[in-house]
Order: C-alpha cells, then structure tokens, then sequence
C-alpha cells in the first residue's frame, strides 16, 4: 500500500548508528495529518484522500474553506494536500494519519519547496563567462542567445537570468534512520529541501 504524509522540516542533527558510525538525519515533524474529504471512483472518478495539516485558526480562512472544515466536521487545517493512494478503503473522514504509517528502514521521496535565492545573473545559472582579455566589458554578461536568421528567436527552455530557487524540490530514495511514534518525528538520512518549518510531503519511493 502507498503511503504519505505532510510535516514540516525541523532541522538537521546527527545521530549514532551500530559500530558509532555518525549519520546526518534531518528531523521532520510529520502530521498528524486528519483526512478531510474521500473520493471515490463513483463520484468523482479516481480514488483518493484529501488530508488536513497544522492547525490554524477561523480569521485565517475563507467561507468556502470553513464550509469544507464543518461539512468533514473537523478541525481547520491550514495544509490541505490530496494522495491518490492504491488502497482506501481502511480510511474514512476524521481518520488521523500519524507517523508510524513508516518504519526505520523504509525508503522515502521528500517533497518541499527550495529556498528562495532572488535574482541571480547568467553565469549563476550555468552560462559562460566572456572574454577575460583587457579591455573587455562582456566578463560576466550574457553571449549569443541562438542562431541569426533562422529561426530568429530564443527557444523555450533557455537558461536565462532570473529568479533563483523558490521551487518544488524532490530528493529521492532517502532511508528513515528512526520513528519517534509519541512526538510524531521522522528521522530521514540526508538532506532535504526547504527551509526550518517549511511544508514537506513524504510519500514511498518509486525507485526503492
């Protein structure tokens, strides 16, 4: 069975494995996460959970948001995230989704959003540097963007200058080192993307 789930990033640390070897964990605050809408095959052609994360209160919410809150009579949530899961079935509206859900060993992909770097110029997203010679006025500066006359325009996907980071991230096939089941915490070898108290999301690996 598929599984996942939303927590946030808590930091990095380190841990003692067998032999005093030093593993590099980061330490992610995983759910609990409470499923607040169920869909089905039937009504809305594909089988899924929709799950709530952190708390959050009513001034914070819209009216259509608060609606869905009290029609799953549930908590307000201020994370709302849908997994299309293989199995469903053992879940229902008002059902928690806790951290257990994974165990020491398990391999994982990791979700969040980069951190955001601003504006970077064209040799930070990989272009090369001009001519270095005395004189020149072209050493960090954009060259030739493409051919002349034909086709006469920059094709999509061109690394240009711009906005740095900031981006949905996914590192995958990370191994859980340990599960603290009382606080919710999720120990994963490495390191994962977003900054301390970003929104990740765990799921099972595709690659495992």
């Amino acid at each position: 069975m598929k599984k996942a789930i939303l927590g946030t990033k808590i930091g990095m640390t380190q841990i003692f494995g067998e032999g005093g070897i030093v593993i590099p964990v980061t330490v992610i605050l995983a759910g609990p996460c409470t499923v607040v809408q169920k869909k089905t095959v039937e009504s809305d052609g594909y089988d899924a959970v929709q799950v709530g994360f952190g708390d959050v209160k009513e001034k914070h919410l819209n009216k259509p948001l608060l609606g869905h809150f009290k029609k799953a009579d549930t908590a307000n949530k201020k994370y709302l995230r849908e997994f299309r899961l293989e199995d469903i079935s053992e879940l229902n509206v008002g059902d928690e989704i806790k951290a257990d859900i994974f165990a020491a060993g398990d391999k994982v992909d990791v979700s969040g959003i980069s951190k955001g770097k601003g504006f970077a110029g064209p040799m930070k997203h990989g272009l090369h540097r001009g001519p270095m010679t005395h004189g020149s006025k072209s050493k960090r500066v954009s060259g030739s963007m493409g051919m002349c006359s034909n086709p006469g325009r920059v094709f999509k996907g061109k690394v240009l200058p711009g906005h740095m980071g900031s981006e949905k991230v996914t590192i995958q096939n990370l191994e859980v080192v340990k599960i603290d089941a009382d606080e919710n915490l999720i120990l994963v070898k490495g390191a994962i993307p977003g900054a301390k108290g970003g929104l990740v999301t765990v799921r099972n690996s595709v690659k495992a």
